[in-house]
């Protein structure tokens, strides 16, 4: 049975239980990783004629992004698709009251299966950036990072919502 929204709200704004507070953070650094999609994107569509970088390491975002890698995958820049990705994870931590891996042990299950794929995507695509380039595009590694977190973060809540399912 759904829970009225009243309460899903309150729940979403002000419980603080460790799965939430992870789901929180997992919440943010989607939002990250939409943020540095929105910069990339802005860049591979001609909006910005310019990516900074960090004044140390292997970065050249703008030569990255720009490159045939970058616009290899469905006839479009790959931006537009790292905002998409994120913002999915985002909707999965964002679903579902406190109580979720008990009450729709699906959600913590998908969050997890979610993130798991964007951090082994990512660092997929982290290889094949500096295979391709000899440098990386510093926005996307940061989302890389944020992937990785976040599937560290996803795993207790699915395990809890595994063993609902299996009791």
């Amino acid at each position: 049975m759904p829970r009225p929204p009243r309460v899903l709200s309150r729940e979403l704004r002000f419980h603080t239980g460790p799965d939430l507070r992870r789901r929180r953070w997992v919440f943010g650094l989607s939002l990250l990783g939409t943020a540095a999609a929105q910069i990339v994107s802005l860049f591979q569509m001609g909006l910005v004629r310019r990516l900074p970088d960090p004044p140390v390491g292997p970065f050249d975002s703008a030569r990255v992004d720009a490159s045939d890698y970058a616009y290899s995958r469905l006839e479009m820049p790959d931006g537009p698709l790292m905002l998409v990705t994120y913002g999915v994870t985002a909707a999965l931590a964002a679903a579902g009251g406190a109580d979720r891996a008990e009450r729709h042990p699906a959600l913590p299950l998908a969050l997890a299966a979610k993130t798991g794929f964007d951090a082994v995507s990512a660092l997929r695509l982290a290889g094949e950036e500096w295979r391709d380039n000899r440098a990386f595009c510093a926005y996307c590694q940061a989302a890389t990072v944020a992937s990785l977190v976040s599937f560290a973060l996803a795993l207790p809540e699915a395990r809890r919502a595994l063993r609902a399912l299996t009791r």
